[in-house]
C-alpha cells in the first residue's frame, strides 16, 4: 500500500513537472539575468544588503547544529510554500522573489569573491544542488498559478495548480530543502 501511494504521487509530481517546467526555466533565466546583475553592478540596495547580511548572520551566531538546520530549512520551506501560495496574484509575488533572491546572490557572491577569490563558491555547490532546484520549482509553480488566471476553465486550472503544487511540495520541494538545510547547517558549523 506505502509503495503504491508513493509511486502514485511521485508519478502525478513527473507529470505535474511537465506542465511547469517552461515556468521553471522561465524563473531560472530571470534569476541567472538579476544574479548576473549584481554580481556585475553591487550598487542598487548596498547599504540595505549588508544591514541584512550583518543581521542574519548575528542571529545565527551561538546557535547549535540542529538550530541552524531547522532555521535554514524553516526559512527556505516558508519561502518556498509562499512563492507557491501567493503566485495567485498573477504570479507578482514569485516574480519578485525571484529577482530580490538573483540580485542578492550575486551581490554576495561578488563580495565574497572579492574578499576570499572564486574557489570559496564551490563551498555553496553541495547545498545549492537541492536548494536552487527546490526554489525554482516553487517558483514557476507560483507563475503557473499566476498566468493561468488569465486563461480559459480559470477555476478548474487553479484548482488543479493547487492540488498538484502542494503535492509537489509535499513530495518534493519538502525533501530536497531539508537536504539543502542539513547540508548547509553542517558546512556552517565546520567552516564558520
Amino acid at each position: 500500500m506505502k509503495k503504491e501511494f508513493l509511486k502514485e504521487n511521485y508519478s502525478a509530481c513527473w507529470k505535474f513537472l511537465k506542465e511547469i517546467e517552461w515556468y521553471i526555466v522561465f524563473a531560472l533565466g530571470i534569476f541567472t539575468l538579476t544574479f548576473l546583475v549584481g554580481f556585475t553592478f553591487p550598487i542598487f540596495f548596498k547599504e540595505e544588503i549588508i544591514k541584512f547580511i550583518t543581521e542574519m548572520i548575528a542571529s545565527l551566531d551561538g546557535k547549535s547544529t540542529i538550530e541552524l538546520i531547522t532555521f535554514i530549512f524553516l526559512n527556505n520551506a516558508q519561502a518556498s510554500l509562499m512563492a507557491i501560495l501567493l503566485g495567485i496574484g498573477l504570479g507578482i509575488f514569485p516574480l519578485i522573489t525571484t529577482v530580490i533572491n538573483g540580485y542578492l546572490l550575486g551581490f554576495v557572491a561578488r563580495k565574497i569573491v572579492s574578499q576570499e577569490g572564486l574557489l570559496v563558491l564551490w563551498q555553496l555547490l553541495p547545498h545549492g544542488i537541492f536548494e536552487l532546484p527546490a526554489v525554482f520549482f516553487s517558483i514557476g509553480i507560483g507563475i503557473k498559478i499566476g498566468t493561468d488566471l488569465f486563461k480559459k476553465d480559470t477555476k478548474e486550472k487553479l484548482k488543479h495548480d493547487f492540488k498538484e503544487g502542494i503535492r509537489f511540495f509535499v513530495f518534493v520541494i519538502f525533501p530536497m530543502l531539508l537536504i539543502a538545510g542539513i547540508i548547509e547547517g553542517v558546512l556552517i558549523k565546520v567552516l564558520g
